[in-house]
């Protein structure tokens, strides 16, 4: 299941898809849109994919890591080839470490060439987001704006990095998104600052117009809506596979599967109907330890 930290930067992809294409250095294209939940597994299993038209076409694959992933290189693979298989475009792949503990299981490829006439080389960027410069997430898209705090800033440097922030925020976002950014931002700073910090610096920015109490509701609300939505699309992805292969599933399937409060059990059942031998919904769910 995904953390909050992985979970946020998840939401601020899917509103602001052009700005982490460019931060990513990726091409701009002339078009960019988030593929939705038609995806399949692939929107169960990996971020949602952005499609980007123009003369050459692409898919961007965004996963964002707040800490150790152990297959995290084939996973990358498993989704690239995915959406290759379902777009028929080049994907390019990019890792988002927010912290070195995120490294941990991510060489940035899969290379197997110990046999030429059996070799598979495949590569993914990585972005360690510690290391940027403060002034590239500065000026670039609202939408990275809330990686800024969590870059190469020192904490004398952060009062006058989130002013601003709140300068750009103030001038650039619509009205919807102001807290919502301002959230963004703050959860994301926890994963290097001490609430203390995070606190004061918040309180005196230009923008931060909110309590720190009402900030705090607004941090829950959104962490809870984000898993809520995700935990309704692998629900529905599942059933809708299982629907395919094993026929509509009656009111006991629906009951044993509202007792799996687990994202990453649901997103597992998924990749067994799909790739596995079941042949119905009680042998898939009795697969379930």
């Amino acid at each position: 299941m995904p953390n909050p930290f992985d979970a946020v930067h998840k939401h601020m992809i899917q509103a602001h898809p052009a700005d982490f294409n460019d931060y990513a250095d990726l091409p701009a294209g002339t078009s960019v849109r988030v593929v939705d939940a038609d995806l399949s597994t692939i929107s169960a299993a990996a971020d949602k994919l952005i499609l980007v038209d123009g003369p050459e076409p692409y898919a961007a694959h965004h996963e964002i890591q707040s800490g150790p992933k152990p297959n995290l290189d084939l996973d990358m693979l498993f989704y690239n080839v995915l959406g290759r298989r379902l777009h028929g475009v080049t994907v390019k792949s990019v890792v988002t470490a927010l912290r070195p503990s995120a490294l941990s299981g991510a060489t940035g490829g899969v290379f197997d060439i110990a046999d030429p006439q059996h070799k598979l080389e495949f590569s993914y960027k990585v972005i360690r987001v510690w290391e940027l410069p403060p002034q590239r997430l500065l000026s670039g898209g609202i939408g990275t704006l809330p990686l800024a705090p969590i870059s190469a800033v020192t904490e004398a440097q952060l009062p006058a990095l989130i002013d601003a922030v709140a300068r750009r925020i103030e001038t650039e976002a619509a009205p919807h998104e102001v807290p919502e950014l301002w959230t963004c931002t703050r959860i994301l700073m926890g994963i290097r600052w001490p609430r203390q910090v995070i606190h004061q610096v918040l309180k005196g920015a230009r923008q931060m117009k909110d309590s720190v109490v009402y900030q705090e509701i607004l941090e829950e609300g959104i962490e809870k809506g984000i898993k809520k939505g995700r935990d309704s699309e692998v629900r529905l992805v599942l059933l809708r596979l299982g629907a395919k292969k094993f026929g509509i599933p009656d009111a006991s399937v629906h009951s044993r599967l509202d007792m799996i409060n687990e994202v990453g059990t649901l997103e597992e059942l998924i990749e067994r109907v799909s790739f596995g031998s079941f042949t119905s919904w009680a042998e898939l769910l009795a697969s379930v330890g």
